[in-house]
């Protein structure tokens, strides 16, 4: 996979990189994956929330 950053970001990665004597893919990688675990947990808290506030629409719904 090839990343395509900016030139701003990617100095800023660099630098942070350097900073935690860490890789910039190694970095990148751990953004990506907590971006992609913090979506899925927002997504299922409002869902939940949704068919807590929506239950008895939706079992009559059900019902039909």
């Amino acid at each position: 996979m090839t990343l395509r950053l900016s030139e701003a970001d990617d100095r800023l990665l660099t630098e942070r990189a350097a900073l935690e004597k860490r890789s910039k893919q190694e970095i990148a990688a751990e953004a990506i994956h907590l971006y992609l675990t913090r979506r899925t947990e927002l997504f299922n808290k409002a869902l939940d929330r949704i068919m807590d506030e929506d239950r008895e629409l939706l079992d009559r719904l059900a019902d039909q």
